[in-house]
């Protein structure tokens, strides 16, 4: 998955899957003894997902509402276990660290969430929900937190005088200031950035970019930048990741991808972007909706949406294929399939 002019990845997943199992109930099991056709639920929520992250690198990972985003970077962040699949942490097979090592990657792999009020505690005061991890994990003493959770409010942006007080004291903002503060609080190396600014004003959104980027700079940092807007991870990504339904569709460096996307659903989702050179352009939606994951359309999952989409498409499934030097896309078209 890299070339030897690139550093080794930081992480790897390799073929990974989550399933989400929702198990009969007694009612439903006796209904089925009976004749029933009723059975489990299973969403397929990340179907076979291969993502490659290098140190230093920003990766954008896009899709629509339900395409499994948000579970791949819960199992990046380790909140989430894969049903299948391997996971790589530093050439590692995740399943052979011992404790102190798994504990090591817990804090060096850290989240931000879409929501900035429910993901702090708010019955903490942000000088615990900052220095409470740094403490316990003995990255600083006791007698020394308050100094230290100055240092990181401040690069976050935050005044120190606040941290006496409590999140809902604070604006949206201000709270996802204090979120990211949380994350850098143990010295992370990977940050995975769940719709981190989707909850914020546009102006407030440019803000904490901004923020995102010169962290990244001043530390060093690595992203996994979670999104379902295009036009905002053109602005921060190196390479973006383009899923539907639980698979990659399409992955490449940002510009490349915006210069010519080759998958239809990329293809479709850029057309999607405001742009001011084409003001005057006539935008519409993807036509249809996306399919539950419940159950996925056989095939390629985008064929029921896809304007090219073809017998083959409905049947077999497309090979996420490289396309061109570090662009990869899972398109039946790009074998001459017509």
């Amino acid at each position: 998955m890299s070339d030897s002019a690139s550093p080794a990845p930081y992480i790897d997943l390799r073929r990974i899957g989550k399933r989400f199992v929702k198990s009969l109930d007694v009612a439903a099991r006796i209904a089925r003894h009976l004749g029933s056709s009723v059975r489990e639920e299973v969403v397929h929520a990340v179907d076979e997902v291969d993502l490659a992250i290098r140190p230093g690198e920003v990766v954008g990972l896009v899709g629509e509402s339900g395409c499994g985003k948000s579970t791949l970077g819960r199992m990046v962040a380790g909140i989430l276990e894969p049903s299948e699949g391997s996971y790589f942490y530093k050439g590692r097979d995740i399943r052979t660290l011992d404790a102190p090592e798994a504990r090591d990657m817990a804090l060096r792999i850290q989240m931000i969430f879409q929501d900035p009020f429910a993901s702090l505690n708010p019955r903490l005061r942000v000088k615990d929900i900052i220095g409470e991890a740094p403490r316990v994990h003995g990255l600083v003493g006791r007698a020394n937190v308050d100094a230290y959770v100055d240092d990181v409010m401040l690069r976050c942006g935050l005044d120190p005088e606040f941290k006496r007080r409590y999140p809902h004291q604070f604006s949206g903002g201000q709270r996802q200031r204090i979120g990211i503060a949380r994350a850098l609080a143990v010295n992370p190396d990977l940050i995975v950035c769940d719709e981190a600014v989707a909850a914020l004003d546009v102006s407030i959104q440019a803000q904490i970019l901004n923020l995102f980027m010169r962290l990244r700079e001043e530390l060093g940092l690595t992203y996994l930048f979670i999104s379902h807007d295009l036009g905002v991870v053109e602005h921060i990504s190196d390479r973006i990741v383009i899923m539907y339904l639980g698979r990659v569709v399409e992955s490449g460096p940002t510009e490349d991808l915006f210069d010519s996307p080759n998958h239809p659903y990329t293809q479709a989702l850029l057309q999607e972007v405001p742009r001011l050179d084409q003001r005057h352009a006539k935008f519409s939606a993807i036509k249809g909706e996306i399919p539950s994951p419940l159950d996925p359309p056989p095939g390629c999952h985008f064929h029921p949406r896809c304007p090219h989409a073809t017998a083959r498409c409905a049947e077999e499934r497309p090979i996420l294929r490289e396309i061109a030097p570090g662009r990869r896309s899972a398109c039946h078209l790009n074998e001459g399939a017509v």
